[in-house]
């Protein structure tokens, strides 16, 4: 069964229906616009509520110390990375169902109308046909009687005894003549007959059906690339549920993550005095009556109370330089911070005077290379810094022998000395070659392993494949992507979601 055979003389209805399915098609690209207008507004609106909730500053820095705080930051963290999945299922549907639906729609239009023209053009030529089969039938219809009138006129003459042979003869010449002339038109309208007769069996057995069918087929074809638009609204999302579970994962897993106890021994460990609870007060025998005002007595709430003020809020002592404000314990961590700050600018400086050293001893072998005098002002002002350092140095690790207190922090400060100049002695040893060009290369902030394969075809993005390890130049900063130096050494952006931070 088919539009052509069954539908030969249903134009009309066709013609409706047709136009019923391209406004089909369009209003499902308008549906799926709208779908991912949502899409888009979700996102944005998950992007704004993790970043209204993520920490910043150094308490916030602080607090994320605790696993409770810390993954609360990873679900901040993983509910970004999914947003970014929704902008992408909306980008998906924007360029694979409307957009293509959207070009697919002209085509259609376009051979919807050149099929209807078809079947219009066919239809007034076999109306042309047919006018012009009754205009031959009229005119053979009026020769015949013409014809007719020449024939009786004729006999009339014929028999009218009055009528010379003259007459007679000119009377059936004109018979004659009309009759010759009505039976070409009849052989015109029968020759108009049969052709109009094959045309017409030509436009309803072979013309209009093969239009018709190509109509259906085109119909056929139109419903069947909207079935894979349905199909495709779906399967768009379905691609990126695995990247989401992965993300809804990770907001289980920074639950379970959480430990407590953990977090109870930090507490300790950032806010432990190391004070002695206060001893036991003595009992004043006042049978051998008050002693002076001048006298040392114990009852002196100062001196009693001396060791509680950790506890009093209203009178916070004045920062010190050492650190003697502080409790005991905490006075060791901020003392042994500052030493390994202090180390580590040492230990830069060094190798920022060495580096100058060898790139004078350079320029006095090759002058065309720079003057050497012109890195005096920056090894003057370098061997100012590392001795200013190296008092900063030996002032806080003085402290911090007072603080510890004993003979063996002394060792432990004495070895830690040793090694740092050990580790300066052997870093000497980079720089046995100078190059004529310094290149500074950019550090990674982390490292993080593929979790899916992508390929990097825009501009300033690179390809990626599963289980693949990568450098973390650039931290993703809100808007889904991060920078990453690749394992042969290519270096862009990849969607954060794509990738597990960490070995």
């Amino acid at each position: 069964m088919d539009w052509g055979t069954d539908l030969w003389d249903q134009y009309d209805h066709m013609d409706k229906h047709t136009q019923s399915g391209i406004d089909l098609v369009d209003r499902y690209i308008k549906f799926v616009k709208e779908r991912t207008e949502i899409e888009q507004t979700y996102a944005k609106q998950l992007r704004s509520l993790s970043k209204k909730y993520a920490k910043r500053g150094s308490k916030e820095e602080q607090d994320c110390r605790f696993s409770n705080h810390a993954s609360f930051q990873e679900i901040l963290n993983e509910l970004n990375d999914y947003a970014g999945q929704r902008e992408l299922i909306a980008e998906n549907m924007m360029t694979g169902i409307c957009v293509e639906l959207t070009k697919y729609l002209q085509d259609i239009k376009l051979e919807r109308k050149t099929h209807l023209s078809d079947a219009k053009k066919a239809q007034q030529f076999l109306e042309g046909s047919f006018k012009n089969l009754e205009s031959t039938k009229k005119r053979s219809a009026k020769e015949w009687a013409e014809a007719e009138k020449a024939i009786q006129q004729s006999e009339k003459t014929e028999s009218d005894l009055n009528a010379t042979r003259l007459d007679v003869e000119k009377a059936k010449q004109h018979a004659h003549a009309r009759t010759h002339t009505a039976e070409e038109c009849r052989n015109d309208y029968a020759a108009q007959l049969q052709k109009y007769n094959k045309e017409q069996n030509s436009y309803y057995y072979s013309e209009i059906p093969q239009i018709f069918n190509k109509m259906q087929d085109m119909d056929e074809r139109r419903i069947r690339r909207l079935a894979e638009g349905y199909c495709q609204f779906s399967d768009i999302e379905k691609k990126v549920l695995p990247i989401i579970t992965k993300c809804l994962e990770g907001i289980y897993a920074a639950g379970g993550k959480i430990n407590e106890k953990q977090d109870s021994m930090l507490l300790i460990e950032q806010h432990k005095s190391g004070f002695e609870r206060p001893a036991d007060l003595e009992f004043e025998d006042y049978t051998q009556g008050i002693k002076p005002a001048t006298s040392d007595s114990s009852l002196n709430p100062p001196k009693v109370r001396a060791k509680l003020w950790p506890f009093n809020k209203k009178h916070k002592p004045p920062a010190a330089e050492d650190f003697s404000h502080l409790p005991p314990e905490q006075r060791k961590k901020r003392l042994q911070g500052k030493i390994e700050d202090i180390s580590r600018d040492l230990q830069k400086t060094q190798d920022q005077s060495e580096a100058l050293e060898k790139m004078k001893g350079v320029y006095e072998q090759s002058p065309q290379m720079g003057d050497p005098s012109s890195l005096e002002p920056q090894i003057s002002e370098t061997a100012q810094n590392i001795s200013r350092l190296r008092g900063e140095l030996s002032k806080y690790e003085t402290w911090l022998a007072e603080a510890v207190g004993g003979e063996e922090s002394s060792n432990a400060i004495n070895n830690n000395i040793q090694h740092s100049v050990l580790a300066a002695d052997q870093s000497q040893s980079f720089y046995t070659e100078f190059d004529d060009e310094f290149e500074e290369v950019e550090t990674p902030v982390g490292h993080c392993r593929a979790l899916y394969t992508f390929e990097g075809n825009s501009e300033g993005t690179i390809s990626i494949t599963e289980g693949e390890l990568l450098s973390v130049l650039e931290d993703d900063k809100g808007d889904g992507w991060m920078r990453v130096l690749g394992a042969g050494g290519d270096e862009g952006y990849i969607p954060s979601s794509y990738v597990k931070l960490g070995p």
